[in-house]
């Protein structure tokens, strides 16, 4: 991506081999009330319904002819891939000066238009680090769950607070898509990280019509944008796949998130100075078992002959941590990591297979040595993705302790603050699920039934979780009286009303008639309920809500966030701190 502003088009008569009747720009990207970082290089495009030809096609930028303002070589299309129709498309363009710019785009008398917002930033940064904190998922009754069961509650007071409770300044998140009310992790993290809302599974793009993933016009990603405007160093850590929604976000590019072996090769463009997670199935060559590659490249290597420290079990990262070369690849699974409850308590899901996982704090805190080695500061990710990955199947105690280690990942971010003031700490989540705590389940209670077992009100009392080790963590989830946590939103399933101590959670299975069932593995289990869904039968687990997210914040900068905000305000106010849109080395047309 490259180049100076904006352009436009639209309209004109169908081919006469069409139907009579002018085809006209049905849409135009960045889309209407798009805020747009100056000197930031995006791609514009307009979409005509039909085929027309450059001549009926008449493109104006806030009143003057698009050749005039771009002074760049438009690239149209009769006829896209797939499509019986025309296109005007611009690659790598940017807008020097701040302001409010119109495109109109018109043809046989209709006109479509959109306007934009291009804002400035500060001429000097208000801050040297920006560390990034997203809970896959987390929503506010994760939040709950965990300082409850964390630090515990005794007369209606909490015994203590999260470390995201500490941070001074708020805002309530909207986050839909583009084409959807609801949303999924990849455009909402994608709007996060470029400030341009887009549609479900989309990471760095507008979403267009052609069925190609990786042609759709692009936005620029925060990794391109702290490579392209300075000398900081760049972090991502994740527990989920390296090449997931969340950390490919960071600095991907594609329609379709289900890309990830192209996802790797984008990351490996940017090379971030420390990547920590799990994905190794993606770094590796098809001939090596296990790999999910359709080709030779092998970015481990790759990565090592670039200079980085190679970690790939605990005991690896540490060692590679007493490094000074501050740049770390780390990769501790082939797929997504295992839960904090199956590393060091349960020892279940694949811990048997992988028994050395680092956990998201000793990913951190690597991270944060390593960064900070960087005299110009740095810019860090970090996501807490089995919050997410263990809601779904309603596997709410995976879940709630994930989201005490995701926050005591935070309380590493806010030590670090502590001696390094110039820090903006931002926590927040992509999307919320559709959970409630509503009380506690008193196993001591008489009789068989588990639902008479649920206390709501005053029969709620208070839960009996310990935590004699004083890590922050329950000693055990399986206590006689615990959380009562249940979805609004499920397929058939049997609620057990019972921590899952056997495995992650697996609600419905698939019948032969490809529709989701209830798993009848938990049928038996005494007091177990068969809950009839109220999702599609084509749903095998929980899905995402629409509710709000709440976003917290400290350091310079943080007062930005506040009120109702969309997640691609939450970039304008990180570009702000960073003086992303201040002059730089890049070359402006204008």
């Amino acid at each position: 991506m490259r180049k100076t502003l904006l352009a436009a088009a639209s309209l004109a008569l169908l081919s006469s081999t069409v139907l009579s009747g002018a085809a006209f720009a049905e849409a135009v990207y960045p889309l209407d009330r798009a805020t747009i970082l100056q000197g930031s290089p995006f791609d514009f495009k307009v979409e005509f319904d039909g085929v027309v030809k450059p001549e009926d096609v008449k493109i104006t930028i806030n009143g003057e002819d698009y050749k005039k303002v771009l002074g760049k070589e438009v690239t149209f299309v009769e006829k896209e891939p797939g499509v019986e129709a025309s296109a005007v498309l611009l690659r790598d363009i940017s807008i020097a000066a701040p302001g409010s710019y119109k495109v109109e785009a018109s043809a046989a008398g209709k006109t479509k238009s959109v306007t934009w917002e291009v804002y400035g930033t500060p001429a000097l940064p208000k801050v040297k680090n920006v560390i990034f904190f997203l809970g896959d998922g987390m929503s506010v009754a994760h939040r709950t769950a965990a300082r409850i069961m964390s630090k515990g509650n005794t007369e209606g007071k909490a015994n203590g607070k999260l470390n995201m409770d500490y941070m001074d300044h708020m805002a309530f998140i909207g986050t839909s898509s583009t084409d959807s009310i609801a949303v999924d992790s990849a455009n909402s993290m994608s709007a996060y990280m470029t400030g341009h809302k887009s549609a479900i599974n989309a990471i760095g793009v507008y979403a267009d019509r052609t069925k190609d993933s990786f042609d759709d016009p692009k936005v620029e990603v925060l990794g391109e944008a702290v490579r392209r405007t300075g000398s900081k160093a760049l972090g991502i850590v994740s527990t989920a796949e390296l090449q997931d929604a969340t950390p490919a976000a960071v600095v991907a590019h594609t329609r379709k998130r289900a890309d990830k072996a192209e996802i790797a090769q984008m990351m490996y463009d940017v090379r971030p100075d420390v990547v920590l997670g799990g994905g190794g199935a993606y770094f590796i060559p098809q001939s090596t078992p296990g790999s999910k590659r359709k080709d030779d490249k092998n970015f481990v290597e790759l990565f090592k002959a670039d200079g980085y420290q190679i970690a790939t079990t605990k005991a690896e990262l540490e060692q590679a941590s007493k490094s000074n070369s501050g740049k770390i690849f780390g990769v501790f699974h082939p797929g997504n990591m295992d839960t904090w409850l199956d590393r060091n308590q349960l020892k279940k899901g694949t811990v048997g297979k992988f028994p050395d996982q680092p956990g998201l704090v000793d990913m951190t805190k690597t991270a944060l040595d390593a960064l900070s080695k960087n005299p110009d500061g740095f810019v860090l990710m970090v996501e807490g993705a089995s919050i997410d990955k263990m809601s779904h199947p309603l596997d709410w105690d995976r879940a709630v302790v994930e989201t005490i280690e995701f926050d005591q990942a935070i309380g590493l971010a806010r030590e670090f603050a502590k001696t390094n003031p110039d820090t903006l700490i931002v926590v927040t989540g992509d999307h919320a699920h559709g959970v409630s705590v509503i009380g506690t389940i008193d196993d001591n209670k008489p009789g068989t039934e588990m639902r008479e077992k649920v206390g709501t009100y005053a029969e709620a009392g208070f839960p009996n979780y310990e935590d004699k080790d004083g890590d922050g963590f329950p000693d055990r989830i399986d206590v006689s009286k615990r959380l009562a946590i249940f979805a609004n939103n499920y397929p058939d399933y049997y609620e057990t009303f019972r921590p899952k101590l056997d495995g992650p959670f697996v609600p419905a299975v698939q019948n032969a008639e490809k529709k989701y069932v209830a798993n009848e593995q938990y049928k038996d289990v005494p007091g177990a309920v068969l809950r009839i869904g109220n999702i599609p039968r084509d749903g095998d687990t929980g899905v995402h809500a629409v509710d709000d997210i709440v976003l917290q914040a400290t350091g310079p900068g943080a007062d930005g966030f506040k009120g109702y905000m969309e997640e691609s305000d939450v970039y304008r106010v990180i570009a702000e701190a960073l003086a992303l849109g201040a002059p730089t080395k890049r070359a402006s047309a204008q």
